[in-house]
């Protein structure tokens, strides 16, 4: 008899952020976060008004296994970013 293994669907996570237009070099900030799939370790830092780079300093270590799949500019002050793992 041979056992079937499923095989892990991918984890994806889909951020949008923003910077503060009145404030020239101003940090991204996390506007809005979806998740398919789990976030694990780094969902602490996934919340709204969170600096975006210490979430995907987090999400891009060697251990968490995150990639960059996707990231664009939607216009001079906000965009999107997906990852998956």
């Amino acid at each position: 008899m041979t056992s079937i293994k499923a095989t892990r669907q991918p984890d994806l996570v889909l951020i949008t952020w923003a910077r503060n237009p009145l404030i020239p070099g101003s940090p991204k900030r996390i506007v809005s976060v979806r998740v398919i799939g789990s976030s694990e370790p780094c969902k602490y830092g996934l919340k709204h008004n969170a600096w975006i780079g210490t979430s995907l300093a987090c999400m891009l270590d060697k251990h968490v296994g995150f990639k960059i799949i996707f990231k664009k500019r939607t216009s001079a002050i906000s965009g999107v970013v997906l990852l998956q793992r």
